[in-house]
């Protein structure tokens, strides 16, 4: 019999915490370009209303998650990572799964446009949809570029965010959008080197199982080179402070560096590698890097004094 949790786990509770904390500083941010009452039809947005978008985007998210394990079941019972998902242990049942992803992605882009605007209810609508059909259904299992066109669905919500509190969406949204956008696929793709033979067994066309270890450490490091400058974006326009500037350039080193680390390393000839090493610890640094970049941007918001230099340029 399913419980509680096993229902859960059907959200993703790891990936939705980073969809919702990606979500909040969009909203903060959108909150401090509004003058610090965040605009929404010229009046202020209500703390339960806050309170409400987050929750949507939340619900959003995990009824993607519920979505996809339905239509993966296949593939996860194949795959150590994920064979002791609800679906493939038998503890729920995929109908079942269906039916509440189904019934939580309505209801969360219902309340959005009802509580909040319907601005972010189209965009949250736009990320489940474009999660559900265009990743899930259509990408994953039929080209290698599925997580880098797919990364397009993980990268709206801090536009949502943002989009809830003023009701339009602006060049700093579309610039967090961008940041998260190159930073999934050396994300996956350090995940996908160690866990090769999972997506061979599953005949999930990802860049190792289709192109090898060593095109993927290529691309893995190109895309590093390409997303460190473009973290510091947002304070040589300034739309962020020095606090983030210095933060991004730190921290944007070392994640060059063990790209640098995972190229270096050699493969076995065929779609593996020989040390996983690097590729692991690119994986879980990757997490905390944007998890700080974000944490940077809604610090400057919230603490007084850490915005003390100027920003370079306005747009």
């Amino acid at each position: 019999m399913a419980t509680a949790g096993d229902y859960l786990a059907l959200l993703k509770p790891r990936v939705m915490s980073l969809v919702v904390f990606t979500g909040l500083v969009g909203m903060v941010l959108g909150a401090g370009q509004a003058g610090g009452a965040a605009a929404l039809g010229g009046a202020s947005l209500h703390p339960i209303l806050w309170l409400t978008a987050l929750l949507c985007i939340a619900v959003g998210a995990g009824a993607s998650g519920a979505i996809n394990m339905w239509y993966d079941a296949d593939i996860d019972a194949q795959m150590s990572r994920t064979r002791s998902r609800p679906i493939p242990r038998g503890r729920v049942a995929p109908s079942d799964a269906l039916a509440m992803g189904i019934l939580l992605s309505i209801a969360s882009v219902t309340v959005m446009a009802l509580a909040v605007n319907l601005t972010a209810a189209a965009l949250l609508a736009l990320t489940i949809g474009f999660y559900v059909l265009v990743y899930t259904m259509w990408l994953k299992r039929r080209t290698p570029q599925n997580i880098v066109i797919g990364g397009a669905a993980g990268a709206l919500p801090p536009v949502i965010g943002w989009a809830a509190v003023t009701g339009q969406v602006d060049i700093f949204p579309l610039i967090l959008f961008g940041l998260i956008f190159l930073w999934t696929p050396p994300h996956f793709w350090a995940l996908a080197l160690y866990r090769s033979g999972d997506y061979a067994r599953a005949r999930v066309p990802m860049m190792p199982v289709v192109a090898g270890a060593a095109a993927t450490r290529h691309q893995i490091l190109g895309y590093a080179a390409v997303l460190v400058p473009f973290a510091v974006t947002p304070s040589l326009l300034g739309y962020a402070g020095w606090l983030y500037g210095a933060g991004a350039i730190v921290l944007g080193a070392i994640f060059q560096w063990l790209s640098l680390r995972v190229w270096l390393a050699g493969d076995d000839g065929g779609q593996g590698v020989v040390d996983a090493g690097p590729a692991k610890r690119l994986f879980a640094f990757s997490i905390l890097y944007l998890f700080l970049l974000f944490a940077l941007l809604l610090a400057e918001q919230l603490v007084p004094g850490a915005e003390l230099i100027a920003p370079l340029v306005r747009l």
